[in-house]
């Protein structure tokens, strides 16, 4: 587990991604070992021999020792979508994105800093503590009559930058991750249908005819990979694609508030 402040004080805890993938490799490789491997989905009860005519779990087994490392790259990346999903949620906060900005603004329009620091309160999140952040600033150069507009407006939006860049690392966490294995995942299943052709090719020319059994295996292994890795590689692109627009309308509803607390010291609201 990982711990960081926010600018507000209050701890937020983020799991990190290397015990995730440390369990989704055990993970998959049990199933690789004990589900795909059961002597059950052979003939004669026997992981060496062809699997039984229609069994999809004994040709995943055929795939080789390529398939446990594409599927904890899969099982990483829903894991890491699951735990970016309920980060996310938690940094919008309780209520509506969209209804707290409009709740906000309302406040700032009658003047009401007090009842806009208990939307903040109420809400909750990354979004409301850099809103709160800026509130509170909002108020101490309001109150302070030396200060030009220019002086006020500047301060506002340095406090606004801050904040928001102490929360999106939090927001963003894991997503390098992702990213990662959309290319990985592929890269994997290439090299695991490489392999795979490699023993065929192998099978074809061995001395005293053709060995059945080494080229089905050879195949199996080439096209199971393959499958696993474009099944990979495009389930991580829909997760950060989807995770990085989550992110994306979160600081906008920050960027929205912040641009109008700053307007209310140029006469622009």
């Amino acid at each position: 587990m990982k711990k960081s402040k926010t600018k507000t004080g209050k701890k937020r805890i983020g799991i990190s991604a290397f015990p995730i993938i440390l369990f989704c490799f055990v993970l998959a490789y049990v199933i690789y070992q004990y589900v795909y491997g059961n002597p059950a989905n052979f003939m004669n009860n026997d992981p060496n021999n062809h699997p039984l005519q229609g069994n999809l779990l004994g040709t995943i087994y055929k795939g080789g020792v390529i398939v446990p490392v594409i599927q904890t790259l899969l099982l990483t990346v829903l894991a890491l979508s699951v735990e970016r999903a309920i980060a996310l949620s938690r940094a919008k906060g309780k209520k509506s994105l969209q209804k707290f900005v409009v709740a906000v603004k309302k406040a700032l329009d009658l003047g009401e800093v007090d009842q806009a620091h208990a939307l903040c309160d109420a809400q909750k999140g990354s979004v409301a503590n850099v809103v709160k952040s800026s509130l509170r600033t909002y108020s101490e150069v309001s109150a302070n009559p030396k200060l030009t507009k220019e002086e006020r407006q500047l301060a506002l939006r340095k406090d606004l930058e801050e904040a928001t860049m102490l929360e999106l690392p939090s927001m963003e966490q894991n997503l390098p991750v992702v990213a990662t294995i959309t290319t990985l995942g592929t890269l994997m299943g290439l090299l695991g249908t490489v392999i795979g052709m490699i023993r065929s090719f192998a099978a074809l020319a061995g001395a005293g005819g053709t060995d059945s059994i080494a080229l089905s295996t050879g195949i199996s292994e080439a096209l199971v990979n393959t499958a696993f890795g474009i099944a990979t590689g495009a389930c991580a692109v829909i997760s950060y694609n989807y995770f990085t627009t989550k992110i994306d309308g979160i600081t906008h509803g920050i960027d929205e508030i912040g641009a109008y607390l700053v307007q209310t010291f140029s006469g622009d609201k």
